[in-house]
This record gives C-alpha cells, structure tokens and sequence, in this order.
C-alpha cells in the first residue's frame, strides 16, 4: 500500500481526483462518502470517502487475462482524515494483480500504475512512509 498526506481537506482532494478522473478519461465507479454515510444516521466521524476508479476496456482485458481476478476490480483509492492531516492510501495495480502471477495481469498493472500516478499528481502530495 502507499499512503501519502496532502495539504487539501478530503472533500477538496476528493474533488480534484474525480477532476482528474473525467480528464484522463477514466471511470468514476462509485464515490463511497463514509463520513456522509455515517452522519445520515446521527454519527459523527472523521471524512472519510473511498473512490473506485475503472475504465471498461481495462475490465475487459483483465476479465480475459484471469476471469477471477475480477474480484479487484475496480481499483479503489482511500482519502481520510487522521492525526490532523488528510491521507491518500491505495494499493498500485501491480500489487493487486501479482498474486496471480499472470504477465498479462502484470502488464496491465503496469499500464494502471503509470495512470494512476497521473491522477494522484492532482493532488500535490507529499509522501510519508507507511
């Protein structure tokens, strides 16, 4: 996993990632608003929001590659606040994928990897280690 703090509120890097989304063009799948969530039912938490990001010609192609490895999909990236900072946390294609041990996965987690880092970029991160 790689986790990195940004100078932006999750509501603020949530915005600029789907920006980033619409752009390159990928997929917005879902936009998962925990803390949103939670305060319909009269809790309150920290923000917390999970977006899941997928094109369908990816899918398409790791459906070919391992039909299981759909499980994975999509790829999900996690914005949260703790410790009084806003954090990035996601797992790069290339990890999800290498349990498979299949180069056509491997090589789509490759290509995933580069366009994720694309998106990420939007948010002017610097990296801390996990």
């Amino acid at each position: 996993m790689i986790r990195f703090a940004v100078s932006l509120s999750v509501d603020e890097a949530a915005d600029k990632l789907i920006a980033a989304i619409a752009a390159y063009p990928m997929g917005l799948v879902a936009n998962a608003n925990g803390q949103a969530n939670c305060a319909k039912k009269g809790i309150s938490v920290p923000a917390d929001q999970v977006l899941e990001v997928f094109r369908p010609d990816y899918a398409v192609k790791v459906w070919a590659a391992d039909k299981a490895a759909g499980i994975d999909i999509p790829l999900r990236i996690h914005l949260y606040e703790a410790d009084g900072h806003t954090w990035v946390a996601y797992r790069p294609a290339s990890v999800v994928f290498r349990p498979y041990a299949n180069p056509q996965l491997d090589g789509l987690g490759g290509e995933l990897d580069v366009i994720f880092n694309q998106l990420l970029a939007a948010l002017d991160a610097w990296r801390i280690p996990s």
